[in-house]
């Protein structure tokens, strides 16, 4: 699996494959003409669970079980993704400032450690 994370004011480029917005909130200052990105709001971390991070670095693990759990909780908000992934690369776009901190690289880290289950 190639999944990708850009911050959203970073230009879109060919090899970024399908784009997928993954914040609850739309980032200030970006159109949609310049994000190019699919935007998955119900793949986001929750409202509650946002606000608690607040992009705190030492509370990052935390942040991580949680969100994981969200995110086992509600599998179905995966399916585009997963989709997406089927058939070539993926970029997850975040607005977040912190590139080391931040729901992209968490859910980048779940996809990659609970790949889609083929029956």
């Amino acid at each position: 699996m190639r999944i990708h994370c850009k911050r959203a004011y970073q230009p879109a480029d060919t090899g970024d494959g399908r784009r997928f917005l993954v914040d609850q909130l739309w980032p200030r200052g970006v159109s949609h003409e310049q994000l190019q990105a699919q935007w998955l709001k119900e793949v986001a971390p929750s409202n509650e669970l946002r606000r608690w991070f607040d992009h705190r670095a030492e509370r990052w693990d935390e942040f991580r079980q949680r969100y994981w759990q969200e995110l086992a909780a509600q599998p179905q908000v995966l399916a585009p993704l997963r989709d997406a992934l089927d058939s070539g690369t993926v970029t997850l776009v975040y607005g977040a400032r912190d590139t080391a901190h931040n729901q992209a690289l968490a859910l980048r880290e779940y996809l990659l450690a609970h790949p889609r289950r083929r029956h």
